[in-house]
């Protein structure tokens, strides 16, 4: 069912987001998950089925929009949440959607890893299936039945009210149970210099200085930066006709600075990155400091042993985490990768949702699915390792900053982290990226979500 986002309620309290917090009680271990509402998701894609008329099909994760939830039933079906008697079931070697009384609703559903599942036809070897991708394109929308072997027959079972359980004290919580109020284009803002030509600067992504986003509790800064004679230098699309812009380096000492005054504070920044290796490691070089503070997350063991704790950052004092957006393979290509002088690519450690809700005025798009999906790229926002769980950043912007619709927007982060993006993901955003942080209050859902850990 779709319900307009102009009907849902503007905040979501603390206490709703936490609602279904509970101490797990300790059970002997299932091959099926127990009966109940559930996102049949695919591990290849992280995309959900949904019914489409009478085809299954993957489709963006929309929530409780757009038919995609369905009943786990005692009997092996599926029942879908909007239509009742509906069930995810086949015609041939297609999903479609069938009877729920029809031999061809039911499955054998088999757990293949520690929170993964195959829908096997009864007495068969055929399985629901995302089909191949073709060449230059993504996966094809319907989804199959047939003989699928490997992660296009294996699928995640997301509970729609999931149990989540609550956090230990802060030192003790670890780097991925942590959600950061992060500002997007951060440095377009019209205090700290220029950052994009005439006309286009009307409309500042924020409209405080870094170091006053520093002072409310910002601790995550997207910041965009292109090559110049100059160095790095901060800009939006492109430095021509910018009057005086800012360089990187600038801010980063900025966010140093403050990090020396405040021992106990964790920054993130994310570089989107137009310039050369060289050139940003001269910029980084300009930092005062920045070494005693820089965390090195490829030094210390984490896709082995997870994300340490917020006290063990403290005491190393590894506070500052940089990212790139910029390809390896392109670095590798020239010669220098960013990450032997302390810069993580970003796709090797985060997923993140598309960047866009729509445009500056109007609907917005609220599924949340993977910016890095398309023909060539492969990271959905389920994407987990053995031993390691990526961070995961969440955008939740529009295409361009317009005051009023950026403070309505901000006014529902929470409901939309919550019912869309948590369940695409399987896992709580770490960064809730917003523009315009001074309006609607998204502080109140960094706070909401950090009253429990999910999963």
């Amino acid at each position: 069912m779709r319900t307009p986002h102009a009907l849902l309620a503007t905040t979501v309290t603390a206490a709703a987001l936490a609602a279904t917090v509970v101490t797990p009680v300790p059970a002997a271990a299932a091959t099926v998950p127990s009966p109940g509402a559930y996102y049949v998701q695919s591990a290849t894609t992280g995309l959900n089925a949904a019914d489409a008329s009478g085809a299954v099909e993957q489709h963006r994760p929309r929530g409780d929009e757009d038919h995609q939830q369905w009943n786990l039933r005692a009997d092996g079906t599926l029942e879908n949440t909007d239509s009742p008697g509906t069930c995810l079931g086949r015609a041939g070697d297609q999903a479609r959607t069938v009877a729920c009384a029809s031999p061809e609703a039911r499955w054998e559903i088999a757990l293949v890893g520690a929170d993964r599942f195959t829908l096997t036809v009864p007495g068969s070897d055929r399985r629901l299936t995302v089909a191949p991708k073709p060449s230059g394109a993504v996966h094809p929308a319907p989804l199959a039945v047939g003989t699928g072997t490997g992660d296009l027959a294996t699928w995640y079972l997301t509970p729609v009210d999931p149990v989540t359980r609550p956090l230990p004290p802060r030192d003790r919580r670890t780097l991925d149970q942590v959600t950061f109020l992060t500002a997007h284009n951060a440095y377009a803002n019209g205090v700290d210099g220029g950052f994009a030509p005439p006309f286009i600067d009307l409309f500042p992504n924020q409209n405080r200085g870094i170091e006053r986003q520093l002072a409310d509790g910002v601790r995550g800064f997207m910041l965009d930066i292109h090559q110049t004679p100059d160095g790095a230098i901060l800009c939006h699309n492109s430095c021509t006709l910018v009057s005086r812009p800012v360089a990187l380096w600038v801010d980063l000492q900025r966010i140093v600075d403050f990090l020396r005054a405040h021992p106990d504070q964790f920054v993130t920044v994310f570089l989107e990155d137009y310039v050369d290796p060289g050139v940003l490691r001269a910029e980084l070089a300009r930092v005062q400091g920045l070494s005693d503070v820089l965390y090195r997350p490829d030094r210390t063991g984490v896709r082995e042993n997870g994300w340490p704790t917020m006290g063990q950052l403290a005491a190393a004092g590894h506070r500052l985490l940089i990212f790139t957006d910029h390809s390896r393979a392109a670095d590798r290509a020239a010669g220098t990768t960013r990450d032997t002088f302390g810069v993580m690519y970003q796709r090797e450690w985060t997923v993140e949702n598309h960047w866009s809700m729509g445009p500056g005025v109007g609907a917005s798009d609220w599924s949340c699915h993977s910016r890095w999906y398309d023909a060539g790229t492969d990271i959905p926002l389920t994407r987990t390792e053995p031993g390691f769980r990526p961070l995961f950043v969440m955008n939740h912007f529009r295409d361009a900053a317009i005051a009023s619709t950026a403070g309505t927007d901000n006014s529902k982060l929470a409901d939309r982290a919550r019912r869309f993006c948590q369940p695409a993901a399987r896992k709580k955003p770490n960064y809730l990226a917003v523009d315009r942080y001074d309006l609607g209050d998204p502080a109140a859902a960094v706070t909401a979500l950090n009253t429990y850990a999910y999963p």
